[in-house]
């Protein structure tokens, strides 16, 4: 945490703009087979509560394995197919826009690796619902950097008839890095505020700061399909506290944002996005 002499700035207003950066977006770009396809017919007697994964049929689990194994090739037909033609997901995506997505994210991450764990799951009439924690890794080359990317991400979804119907995301946390030595940066951020409340967002560089200058930014987004799309320009400012300590203030209605800190210094670059769900009073 920041110390007492510390002072937060709002996500509005910034210091003068010393570069920009067009970054290279992380996770968002969308986790496609957190879950995909879980409602086959496995036969037995399902029960509508829901239920631990040590009690999940075994056909569930190798679903699982078959997906993160398509998903890791970047075979778009094959994780596709688990998709419903009227896919709706909380964040705005359809069918259509879902493959333009996972089509760019596997072209500027060619060698990912997705591993799923289902967490809990149940049944709701003919529908399936599942919650899932999903991981990935992978590089990207651009610029002559070398980027890493980790991701983890939550969430829910609804499966009838063998596809995907709907999806949520939950939470979501992505780090990408680059550079021999990346700052290591703890994040402060709520997973979920109210509507129009205040919220801090502190992103710290642990390592003593020394006489090395740090360039930095925060970036606070509305989540939807052109968030998916389109790489952000972000505008660097110096940062001589040692990191970015920030207020923002909800959105008046219920929805999600993503929070972004870019930190930048001469041996490495670090950016750390994680989710906000904002509910109603």
């Amino acid at each position: 945490m920041p110390h007492a002499s510390t002072k937060r700035s709002t996500f509005a207003k910034s210091q003068p703009i010393l570069s920009k950066l067009c970054w290279i977006r992380a996770a968002r770009w969308l986790v496609p087979p957190v879950a995909l396809g879980l409602a086959i017919a496995w036969g037995g007697d399902i029960s509508a509560r829901a239920e631990s994964p040590a009690t999940a049929p075994p056909e569930l689990q190798e679903t699982l394995t078959q997906i993160d194994a398509a998903a890791s090739q970047g075979d778009l037909e094959a994780v596709m197919q688990f998709y419903s033609p009227e896919f709706a997901h909380a964040d705005g995506l359809t069918y259509e826009t879902m493959q333009q997505a996972l089509t760019a994210f596997w072209e500027r991450y060619p060698d990912l690796t997705y591993e799923t764990t289902l967490t809990s799951w149940e049944s709701e009439g003919d529908a399936i619902v599942a919650e899932t924690v999903t991981n990935i890794t992978g590089t990207q080359q651009a610029g002559g950097r070398t980027f890493t990317l980790d991701a983890t991400i939550s969430s829910r979804q609804r499966f009838v008839e063998q596809q995907m119907v709907s999806q949520e995301i939950l939470t979501e946390r992505s780090q990408v890095t680059s550079g021999e030595n990346p700052p290591t940066v703890t994040v402060n951020l709520p997973e979920q505020v109210t509507t129009g409340q205040e919220y801090p967002f502190d992103a710290i560089v642990t390592e003593p700061l020394g006489d090395r200058v740090l360039l930095g930014t925060a970036l606070e987004e509305p989540v939807g399909p052109d968030g998916y799309l389109t790489p952000a320009t972000l505008d660097l400012t110096l940062l001589p506290a040692g990191g970015l300590f920030k207020v923002g203030q909800a959105p008046a209605t219920p929805e999600s944002r993503w929070i972004s800190a870019i930190i930048i210094r001469e041996d490495g670059i670090t950016e750390v996005t994680q989710r906000l769900r904002v509910v109603g009073q």
